[in-house]
Parts: structure tokens; sequence; C-alpha cells
């Protein structure tokens, strides 16, 4: 099989999975990690038989493409949030050192997890991430005076590791922190935007460095990073998060987010349907 066969049907569901993606991120205001995850394991798993590939890696390498993705669309989030005011870089600062550390740490960690451990960890993962989105923690406040240290570096610590380990910009985690501690809502997005980044500039590299050694890779992947991926997920996702955007004023999200979180449940548990029988 030659490279240009092998490489179309790869870029056909790359690009179909970049627009669900991009769609249900400007529909429902949620990352595109935990969509991403999922969806370049089956992608890659789907093609493996025929391309021949390791299959040992394929949670690493989703996990470590989605965090190079989060790079530049969460580098464009956060540009639109700052030309509206509603970036607060004190806040950044005050939690990027913890998120930092977090997410060394759990790059450190990944590098002796083997591919049933990775399932695990982003199986419960996305479980309690989807009980959050339907608690809706960001309607409550336990302090109006904003984050305080030295909560506030473990609580990046947190939101650093846990959205290295499962490949996501954090913002499930760290808008429902702010909120809690009375940020409000729009300088709590604008700001988990900027924090996205904090997250995934050092982690995708860690990914990059950590599979730098690894063979039987899919074709044109960095380590643990693929930037067929990257390259074809990244426009069409862009260009599709604004029809979500537009269909999102028609409906109710509220609604939607807990239909999504049911499904993300649904997905959490099938995987650990699969896990527990091996499949």
């Amino acid at each position: 099989m030659d490279l240009v066969t092998e490489i179309l049907p790869l870029m056909a569901l790359l690009v179909s999975l970049g627009a669900v993606a991009g769609f249900l991120a400007g529909l429902l205001g949620v990352g595109g990690g935990i969509i991403l995850v999922p969806g370049l394991y089956a992608v890659f798993n789907f093609l493996q038989p025929s391309m021949g590939f390791d299959v040992t890696h394929l949670m690493h390498l989703s996990v470590g493409t989605s965090l190079a993705i989060i790079i530049p669309t969460g580098f464009s989030s956060t540009l639109a949030h700052h030309k509206r005011g509603s970036v607060d870089f004190n806040l950044v600062k005050m939690i990027g050192g913890g998120i930092i550390v977090g997410v060394i740490f759990s790059t450190w960690v990944v590098q002796g997890l083997d591919a049933l451990s990775m399932k695990m960890i982003f199986a419960s993962a996305i479980l309690v991430l989807a009980i959050i989105m339907i608690a809706n923690p960001s309607r409550f406040q336990i302090s109006t005076e904003g984050p305080k240290q030295p909560f506030s570096s473990l609580a990046g610590f947190v939101i650093g590791g846990l959205s290295t380990l499962i490949g996501i910009g954090g913002a499930t985690l760290s808008v429902p922190y702010l909120s809690l501690h009375g940020v409000p809502m729009h300088r709590a997005v604008g700001s988990a935007s900027a924090m996205g980044l904090v997250i995934a500039v050092p982690a995708a590299i860690g990914f990059m460095i950590i599979g730098s050694g690894q063979n039987n890779l899919p074709p044109f992947s960095v380590g643990y990073v693929n930037f067929m991926a990257w390259i074809a997920i990244i426009p069409v996702s862009v260009s599709v998060a604004p029809l979500g955007v537009r269909v999102a004023h028609k409906m109710s999200v509220t609604r939607l987010k807990v239909i999504f979180a049911i499904f993300m449940m649904a997905v959490a548990l099938n995987m650990w349907r699969k896990i527990l029988l091996g499949e």
C-alpha cells in the first residue's frame, strides 16, 4: 500500500472528526479534548490493521495530539477574550505555577503508564467531568474575594495534572473553580482559555519528548503527537465552531450540556465495559 493510499482515509476521518469537535465546542462551549481524545483513538484504532502501526501507544498518541491541537485553538480563543478584556492575567499567574508543576508531574507519570491504565484514567475522568457538567457548580460561590494562595497553587496542580493525563485544556475544571471563588463568568471563561495554553504548550512538548523513542507510530508522528491529525483537524474545527455558536443561540444550551454530559457518561461506561471484558 503506497503512502497516498494510506493517508487519504486517515485525512478524511480526521477532517470529519475536526468538524464534529468544532461544532460541539461551539455549540456547548466545551473544550475539544473531551471529544478529540476518544475520536482520535477511534480513528487510529480503525486504521491500524491497514497501516500496521503499533496499537500499544494509541491512547498516548491521542492524548498528546489533542494537547497539541489545543495550542492554536486556545491561542485564538485567548486573544478573542483578551480583546474583550475578559482575561485576568493575575489569576493566570497565580494558578499557572501550580499548573506547570502538575503538567510536568503528569508527563513524567505518563511514561510509566500502559494503554490500559491510560484508558482507565480517561474513562474515570470523563465520568467525573460529566457529573461536574450536570451539577453546574458555577452556579454557586464559596467566596466573593477571588482565589487565594496557597490553595490556588494546589488547584492549579490538580487542573494541570489531570488535564495532561486526559488531553484537555482544563476549562471544565478551571471555570467552576474560578466561579466558586467569585470570579465573574466572562472573566472565568477568558482566564481559563489562557490557562489552557499554560497546560497545552508544555504538555504537548512533553508528549513529543517522551514518545520520541517509539517506533511504528502512524505517519507524520513526532513522539506522541501526530501532525497529520494536527493539520487536518485545526482548520475545519476552527471554521465549523462558529456554526455551533449560531445554533446554540437558538437552543437551550443548559439542556444540551446535560444531554452531552449523559453522552460522556455513556462513553465512559462503555470504555469501562470493554476494559472489564478485556476487549
